[in-house]
């Protein structure tokens, strides 16, 4: 087999990256590159990522070593570098020898195996930075790859962008956004309508206030689910009322205001937790959590702000005062000029945002007709899934 086609743990190919030299301290393989870059590689990650001893599948390119088989006996025996600039590494006790790639070893040292990795950097923006939302052509975004990846880049780095001129093929929401990835279903269906006919707005056969011609603050999606949608699309197929712009603002921009200048609010907002549900017949969503939950180390920001389902204070009564101030200045500070940028919603329009991070809403409607979008999620899994594969083919180009 040549070097050059030596198998790796994914199915990615990597450019030859030689290695100059390697030495094995204690338990570690010390792996340098001639522009001085280091790699530690401890001796059971290296066991359990060796391709062809056993470490992993082939078909499948998963570890097939059970952690309980992992212990202190193995060890790197000997490490060489290949006249290729590969490295070669013999284990004790089983004398088992593994090849691996240096391209991949190279990929792991520079960082690129990290769940940031391969995606843009995330940009937070307030009315001024980003008085209008990125807007591209939305006619020809199915057919034209540097438009479908521009796009996808704002959308990440942002958590919003336009497409205006979209057909107004009411399946137009499915088959852009299914590009991605696995739509997120809820008990609102796969793809859902909203609908308001200013006639009967209002009226008693609603179950929703997005169904009305009502003023929607600003807000995030589905805080009474453990993992909110990730990301949310809305299609403008007909809109003949007055009135109703959309609203949105940067929640991120807002938390990081809001910690810098109001500190004592920012801690209630992180640490009191809210009941939030959603009831009714056949369905009883309820999640506790903080309005700001910032998660673990590297998972997404999500902001649990939608005040229709917000139900009950989960705190010690001593709490509530400073948990209502908190919450209000949040809102205030979102629904300010500051931070909200407005559009109207045109027929053909289509404006996606990430679902946690960006704050949306929505103006009454004045007068008119009939109004009807179409909408639907998505996890954030799938679409930073598209835009690192989008990257990574860009930069083997």
């Amino acid at each position: 087999m040549s070097l050059i086609s030596l198998p790796t743990p994914d199915y990615y190919d990597y450019t030859w990256s030689a290695i100059a030299s390697v030495t094995v301290e204690d338990r570690f393989a010390i792996i340098t590159w001639a522009d001085g870059v280091e790699l530690r590689a401890f001796d059971l990650w290296l066991r359990e990522n060796a391709v062809d001893a056993g470490g992993v599948d082939l078909s499948t390119r998963e570890h097939l070593i059970d952690p309980a088989d992992l212990n202190e006996s193995i060890r790197v025996d000997k490490a060489i570098v290949t006249g290729d600039g590969a490295l070669e590494v013999r284990f004790a006790p089983d004398d088992a020898v593994a090849m691996y790639h240096p391209g991949w070893l190279r990929h792991v040292a520079d960082g690129n195996f990290r769940t940031e990795s391969w995606l843009p950097e995330l940009e937070p923006w307030d009315a001024a930075s980003l008085p209008t939302p990125s807007t591209y052509d939305g006619s020809t975004i199915l057919d034209n790859e540097e438009i479908f990846h521009d796009w996808l880049t704002d959308l990440v780095r942002y958590g919003l962008v336009r497409l205006e001129n979209c057909p107004l093929d009411e399946n137009f929401t499915y088959d852009l956004v299914s590009r991605l990835g696995a739509i997120r279903d809820t008990n609102f269906g796969p793809v859902w309508d909203v609908r308001a006919d200013i006639e009967l707005a209002g009226a008693a056969d609603t179950n929703s206030t997005a169904n009305t011609n009502l003023r929607l603050g600003p807000h995030t999606d589905l805080p009474t689910r453990e993992t909110p949608p990730g990301f949310q699309f809305l299609h403008c197929v007909r809109n003949e009322a007055q009135g109703g712009n959309s609203t949105m603002a940067d929640g991120a921009a807002v938390v990081a205001a809001l910690e810098a200048e109001h500190p004592e609010h920012y801690e209630a907002l992180t640490t009191l937790n809210w009941v939030f549900a959603n009831r009714g017949p056949g369905i009883d969503h309820r999640w506790t959590g903080p309005f700001i939950d910032l998660g673990v180390d590297g998972s997404p920001l999500t902001l649990r702000a939608f005040y229709p389902v917000r139900g009950f204070p989960d705190m010690a009564p001593e709490d509530m005062p400073r948990a209502y101030a908190a919450m209000r200045c949040f809102s205030q500070m979102a629904d300010s000029d500051r931070f909200k940028i407005s559009s109207p919603f045109r027929p053909g329009d289509l404006v996606g945002f990430d679902n946690r991070r960006v704050l949306h809403g929505r103006d009454a409607f004045e007068s008119g007709g009939h109004r009807h979008l179409r909408g639907t999620y998505i996890d954030h899994d799938e679409v930073r899934s598209s835009m690192r594969v989008a990257n990574r083919r860009r930069s083997l180009t």
